[in-house]
């Protein structure tokens, strides 16, 4: 950070203070930083680099769930993310299995099991 004066520009404060709190050893200078959001990021990227001892930390990344069916509500009545995953809060099953139903085109990927008595003609 000392020889280039850009990077200080580019040194993403929110992601390393979240990738610091993922760990225990960590934890509490990502909250120390947290409490003193407005320091400029070479004052934190320094304080970082002073405290924390030098180790190999690896954690996942946390994902958002996957909502089952919330392309399908979301196609079906035209609406965004956030709408789709209202409705779905409040639909029941049986109504999400008839938007299913409903939007199913059909198609090579699309494996329904038969019914008894069901024939190929």
């Amino acid at each position: 950070m000392d020889q280039d004066p850009s990077a200080e520009k580019k040194y993403p404060v929110y992601i390393v203070n979240k990738c610091m709190s993922h760990h225990i050893d960590t934890v509490m200078h990502a909250n120390e930083m947290n409490r003193w959001p407005s320091l400029p990021s070479k004052l934190q990227y320094d304080f970082f680099i002073n405290t924390v001892r030098p180790k190999k930390r690896f954690s996942p990344w946390d994902k958002k769930d996957k909502i089952e069916d919330l392309e399908t509500v979301q196609k079906y009545y035209g609406y965004s993310v956030e709408k789709a995953r209202q409705a779905i809060a409040i639909l029941s099953r049986d109504q999400i299995d008839y938007i299913k139903d409903k939007m199913n085109t059909g198609g090579h990927n699309e494996r329904h099991e038969r019914r008894q008595g069901d024939s190929l003609d």
